[in-house]
């Protein structure tokens, strides 16, 4: 493509994912994209086949730019250190003016009847990086168990995001970082070793992931 042309498709990209997370993937009308990135209707066509097509597009398009910021998050000396980090960097993302939670997440919920919908694989392999990455950073910390732990912090990355997002309260951040330092500490798995475990798929990395 032309410079020109991959500009006024990044500048489409913006402006959708930008309404599609403040006002919701299925409320947002292309006639707004349009407006929003100051192109014609023709133009918008022209880049994307379709809204179901520009919504693929864009989540693809915030994966990127999401998972290559995670991938410089700074690892600390040690794993409390990078749980305390990795939650109070989710409670200040949460503190920003019309936060709405996560988009890959509210993707899936608003398009939960539409099984086969593109952008519900490009949220599902999201989720999956974004646990891939959790795995090697606390494999990295030597902690074993990495991916199982990985699984966990998921779970509570999800759950804080939502209470935080339904009570408005960003200290979910702060009781989910507890509960993952607990998860992942000697003491709490000499403790719990009477506990039987789920297992994780030796696969858990390619299946897919109902997120």
């Amino acid at each position: 493509m032309r410079r020109s042309r991959l500009e006024t498709r990044r500048r489409i990209l913006d402006a959708a994912y930008g309404l599609f997370w403040r006002q919701g993937f299925v409320r947002v009308a292309m006639d707004d994209i349009a407006i929003r990135a100051n192109v014609t209707k023709r133009t918008l066509y022209h880049h994307f086949s379709s809204k179901d097509d520009l919504i693929k597009s864009a989540l693809a398009h915030s994966s990127e730019f999401a998972l290559s910021r995670l991938r410089q998050f700074k690892r600390s000396s040690g794993i409390e250190d990078f749980i305390d980090s990795y939650f109070g960097e989710l409670s200040d993302w949460a503190a920003k003016p019309k936060w709405s939670g996560g988009g890959f997440t509210r993707v899936v919920v608003e398009l939960a009847d539409l099984r086969g919908h593109p952008a519900r694989a490009v949220a599902r392999q999201h989720k999956v990086e974004v646990e891939r990455w959790l795995t090697d950073t606390i494999a990295a910390a030597g902690v074993p168990s990495a991916a199982r732990h990985a699984r966990q912090i998921m779970l509570l990355t999800e759950g804080a995001m939502i209470l935080m997002l339904i009570h408005g309260d960003r200290s979910y951040a702060q009781a989910a970082a507890v509960a993952a330092k607990a998860l992942v500490s000697r003491r709490a798995t000499a403790r719990g070793a009477g506990i039987r475990s789920a297992a994780v798929p030796s696969n858990w990395h390619v299946r897919s992931c109902r997120q």
